[in-house]
């Protein structure tokens, strides 16, 4: 099943989220803008999409650096676009709080900008001359939302749903339960039963049954054994690291690791056994290991 002719899926790589652009015939929209350093290939690829067009709103599902961090591009290549964002973040966003925004524990960065309007959950909004119900979706991310367009069935499921998995459990990370709003997502996403899903990341997929199955069992796996979650989320940490800037030497890499507030969060929690040093070196490790980076003398590379 494909997209409405009026959707058009800008499909990424990991250190980006995917986008949709809404191409209505009295306004258009983009929903999530991408990592910073793609941001001029963001909105190369927008205004190519909008073909002598303007863009007049840009909405975000969450603020993860990797969805919101070309808004300050797009904002400044359509001045007169407005931007949408998730209320629980607006405080955030307003005093510009890196901690609040998780940018400065994840060791990514976001360049600073504005918003407009917050996204009410329950509630919906005409764009592109087509409804959106508003969903909240806290699990990935506490302040995450999901949009539906019930008319053709398609669902912006973010980091909520995957073809195969979600997003890293982000409240898990600083200690607060988190596991169990990822399930309730997951059942309001069941109750939904959106046709056509378009995720944060990965392609677009139709088997609702499938991904759902595969999402449980995946969150049945880290309720059982937190450690496999705990890990999971400092590697991916390292890994998106790692992609962003490509290589770097292995000392380096170990002190971007002592840096950040969040892997020393995870050490502390369920690793408290090994040095913050030892356990960040068995992390590059099995990253290496799996393929995911390569080591080259003292130099690590991302793969």
């Amino acid at each position: 099943m494909m997209l409405p002719s009026d959707m058009r899926f800008l499909e990424r790589g990991w250190l980006s989220s995917n986008s949709l652009l809404l191409l209505g015939p009295d306004e258009t929209a983009l929903i999530d803008s991408g990592y910073f350093t793609h941001a001029d290939q963001t909105v190369e690829l927008v205004r190519h999409a909008l073909a002598g067009r303007t863009l007049n709103r840009l909405f975000n599902t969450h603020l993860h650096s990797d969805h919101c961090g070309g808004n300050a591009a797009i904002q400044l290549a359509w001045p007169d676009s407005r931007t949408f964002i998730p209320p629980g973040s607006s405080d955030a966003v307003r005093e510009w709080n890196e901690d609040g925004l998780t940018f400065r524990p994840t060791g990514q960065f976001c360049p600073t900008f504005t918003f407009h309007h917050v996204l009410s959950a329950g509630s919906h909004l005409m764009i592109a001359s087509r409804r959106w119900d508003i969903h909240a979706a806290p699990g990935h991310d506490p302040d995450s939302v999901l949009l539906f367009q019930p008319d053709t069935g398609v669902l912006l499921s973010a980091d909520a749903l995957w073809e195969h998995g979600f997003g890293v459990v982000f409240p898990e990370i600083v200690g607060e339960p988190g596991f169990s709003d990822v399930g309730r997502t997951l059942d309001l996403i069941e109750h939904l039963q959106p046709r056509i899903i378009v995720p944060g990341h990965g392609r677009v997929f139709t088997d609702l049954a499938g991904a759902l199955s595969r999402a449980r069992e995946r969150l049945q796996l880290f309720m059982n054994d937190p450690l496999k979650h705990a890990s999971h989320a400092a590697k991916v940490l390292i890994k998106f690291h790692m992609m962003a800037i490509q290589d770097c030497s292995h000392e380096d890499l170990l002190n971007w690791c002592n840096s950040s507030s969040y892997l020393h969060l995870l050490q502390r929690a369920h690793y408290a056994q090994f040095t913050m040093h030892g356990w960040t070196n068995t992390l590059i490790d099995s990253l290496v290991k799996s393929g995911a980076l390569l080591r080259q003398n003292d130099h690590i590379h991302n793969c």
